[in-house]
């Protein structure tokens, strides 16, 4: 019999997600809204674990945690978690996921939602609950199209619906009326290639097996592919469902399984098919066997002979089905301490012996032990259970190895994701594997898979962070004060880590008067207290401060300075009406060109520069504004002006001194008076106006 197996079988990435997710995390308080995929024997496995399956969200605890499976759920649904202070780990399917964003948006534009699958079928419920469950679902071109009369359709479909049928529903909708029908294809591109390798398959082969739970939409949907193109085809829950009697007299078989079977369900119904072939075969040759005037032996075969007596070398035992004797030496005979009489007193009692040799027979009692073992020890690695060999050897294909009578063979693929090239260095180190194949005809071999593992831990992991990081940004606020610990140090900032979650503190929030390098404020392995300013769940970040919790150099400002102080400052920067003095990191104080000399200054480059540590006294403070002006001259002494007499003025100086003092506004007058420069006063300059 020849078996062709699709290449697509096993779990499809949104269940296998799903799965993953149930599997890794805690199992206490946690719930699943429905079967998480449509297959018993998985779900009584998650059952096991501890966790719980609800149909109702209203039956889940208030604080709980609740896996939502990859068909998706209504809209609704995330509200009613929400009010339930539920911890959500999402698992919707991102191709179910996108179909329910389409009927959002389409709904929410006025557009009729058309659902092209069961309308029972938990994905098609959860899609309906995004347009307020007024979406029209069809699942067949018999159904009756009239109601969409006069309407603006928009079309999805099912993720697992059949393609055929949906190609027939769109033809006859775009047919039906004039209105506008718009088309998303959105049945998963996995489903259309398992039904196309279905339609394939069942095209060359004499009958079909499709396996996957009885009430799973895609697997159904493969059988009725394969019912079309093929007479004979059989529907397997699990391997139980197998008769080998049924399929045995067909030449060529093919097997395909849906999106929410497993594969070591496919494992076991070839194990089951790979037994019941060699228990026939063995079956036929007991019959020729017995046919023949002399009983034949195989090396490995297990025999029942009868004792027949026992002295110091060992146990005569009587051969089936022949005359002959043949002794049992006491090196073969399976007990601590040899004894002759304690076999003596068996004698006409049956033993279950192997042959170990033959030409002449040689038989033990020991190998046996050492077969069960080694059956029991298959047995478990067969039902998918993790087992691990010394890598001894390598050739073009991959890694070799044995354990017991069995040689073990790891292809280069399965040894770890990715192409390795260098297989040399896996010789001498231990390799932690799954099975993928047991041969036992020609020559007992184990076929394994190191990936597969590590691709599950993998999996297993990003689920448990998923679900760590949905727990986290479940808790955290803007404006929360947090604690962390200062991880590692860039150029550009410091990642913190709080509460187990990578933060960033930018340079920029380390200080209020501004850092060179952030080891100037925090250090490599200590905890401190931060404010959180922004939190992007989507792209996983959270932004921190360590400034906002400390106070500005101006809020301290009242406790340092008072006016009439005398403080000494840098000159950080000169602007035409004067120069800002920096009096310490953060507050800056002005000095207007009025206040730097008692002489007039046009420009205060004249005076100061850049970089010059002045003193000067502080004329007025204003911590709310954040202003504080000084004075430079203040600090100088007044320079003596000298006046000339009244009758040595030359004729028609006063006159001009008086059309300046006119033409000038008070405050120029004021200020050019303040710097020394003309000796009279604003209110003589007014009584001479008058």
């Amino acid at each position: 019999m020849e078996i062709l197996i699709a290449k697509s079988g096993g779990f499809c990435h949104g269940v296998k997600k799903a799965v993953d997710t149930a599997l890794a995390v805690t199992p206490e308080n946690t719930y699943v809204l429905g079967e998480i995929i449509h297959n018993q024997d998985v779900i009584d496995l998650l059952g096991k674990r501890g966790l719980k399956t609800v149909e109702r969200i209203q039956d889940v605890p208030d604080g709980a945690t609740l896996i939502i499976r990859s068909h998706g759920v209504p809209k609704s649904v995330y509200s009613i978690c929400e009010s339930k202070g539920l911890t959500v780990i999402d698992c919707t399917c991102k191709f179910v996921r996108r179909t329910q964003e389409i009927v959002d948006e389409q709904y929410s534009q006025g557009k009729t939602i058309v659902v092209i699958g069961e309308s029972n079928h938990p994905e098609v419920i959860g899609i309906n609950g995004w347009c307020e469950n007024k979406a029209y679902v069809f699942s067949s071109e018999n159904d009756d199209f009239s109601v969409l009369k006069g309407k603006n359709c928009v079309i999805v479909a099912q993720t697992t619906f059949s393609e055929e049928k949906f190609e027939k529903i769109i033809k006859i909708l775009r047919n039906y009326d004039e209105k506008t029908v718009e088309v998303f294809k959105t049945i998963c591109y996995t489903t259309i290639g398992r039904q196309n390798e279905a339609r394939e398959l069942a095209m060359q082969c004499d009958a079909m097996l499709v396996i996957g739970g009885l009430n799973s939409s895609n697997t159904n949907k493969l059988y009725d592919i394969c019912v079309k193109y093929c007479k004979n085809v059989f529907r397997l829950k699990n391997c139980d469902d197998l008769e080998y009697k049924t399929i045995k007299r067909f030449k060529k078989v093919g097997i395909v399984t849906g999106a929410s079977t497993p594969n070591w369900q496919t494992q076991e119904v070839l194990l089951k098919m790979e037994m019941e072939t060699k228990a026939e075969a063995a079956t036929m040759q007991d019959v020729v066997d017995s046919m023949g005037s002399q009983q034949k032996f195989k090396k490995g075969q297990l025999i029942t002979a009868t004792i027949s007596s026992a002295d110091d070398a060992g146990v005569q035992v009587l051969l089936p089905n022949t005359k002959k004797e043949v002794v049992l030496d006491k090196a073969e005979v399976d007990c601590e301490v040899y004894n002759a009489s304690d076999f003596s007193a068996k004698v006409g009692e049956e033993i279950e012996l192997m042959v170990v040799a033959v030409n002449p027979v040689k038989l033990s009692q020991k190998q046996i032990k050492k077969v069960k073992e080694e059956e029991a020890m298959i047995a478990n690695i067969v039902a998918g259970n993790e087992f691990s060999v010394t890598c001894t050897g390598f050739n073009k294909g991959g890694l070799t190895s044995e354990l017991g009578s069995y040689t073990v063979f790891v292809p280069a693929r399965e040894i770890r994701a990715g192409f390795v090239k260098e297989l040399d260095k896996y010789v001498g180190k231990k390799l932690r594997l799954k099975v993928l194949e047991v041969k036992t005809e020609r020559r007992k071999e184990i076929i394994a898979s190191q990936r597969v593992i590590i691709e599950a831990e993998k999996a297993a992991k990003e689920a448990a962070r998923a679900a760590k990081e949905a727990e986290f940004f479940a808790n955290i606020h803007v404006d929360d004060v947090v604690e962390g610990k200062v991880e590692r140090i860039t150029s550009f900032g410091a990642f913190v880590s709080v509460n187990g979650f990578d933060c960033l503190a930018h340079i920029s929030d380390l200080s209020w008067t501004g850092v060179d390098s952030v080891s100037d404020v925090l250090e490599i392995g200590k905890t401190y207290q931060f404010k959180v300013l922004k939190i992007n769940e989507e792209s996983k970040k959270v932004s921190i401060g360590y400034k906002q919790l400390q106070p500005q150099p101006w809020d301290l400002a009242a406790e340092k300075y008072a006016e009439e102080d005398v403080i000494r400052g840098k000159v950080v920067r000169i602007v035409p009406f004067g120069a800002f003095v920096e009096v310490e990191k953060g507050i800056d104080g002005l000095v207007h060109v009025s206040q730097i000399s008692h002489e007039f200054l046009e420009n205060p480059t004249t005076a100061l520069t850049i970089g010059q540590e002045i003193d000067a006294k502080i004329l007025k403070l204003d911590c709310a504004e954040k202003k504080m002006t000084l004075s430079i001259k203040a600090l100088e002494p007044k320079p003596e002006v000298e006046r000339k007499p009244k009758a040595e003025k030359a004729e028609g100086e006063e006159v001009k001194s008086k059309k300046s003092a006119k033409a000038k506004p008070v405050e120029e007058v004021t200020e050019w008076n303040e710097s020394g420069m003309g000796g009279v006063s604003i209110a003589d300059l007014l009584n001479k106006n008058s």
